[in-house]
């Protein structure tokens, strides 16, 4: 399984992660790292782009969870 990086963005009330799929990563094996972000470190898809070539760039967000202080 190929991943070429990712990108953690935050934006107001989501953070995102940027995921690229290099072309011989198969369906299966993305499907599989992509269900393992959500399960373990609770990330929801929220975009996908297949490019010309088979390279696929996935967009994942989560909620920022803002922990205030009970001191």
């Amino acid at each position: 399984m190929a991943r070429d990086g990712s990108v953690f963005r935050k934006h107001s009330q989501y953070e995102y992660r940027v995921v690229t799929f290099d072309p011989d990563t198969t369906v299966p094996d993305a499907s599989k790292l992509l269900t393992e972000e959500a399960e373990y470190g609770r990330w929801e898809l929220a975009r996908t782009l297949l490019y010309i070539g088979g390279r696929r760039k996935v967009w994942l967000r989560r909620k920022i969870i803002k922990v205030s202080s009970t001191l």
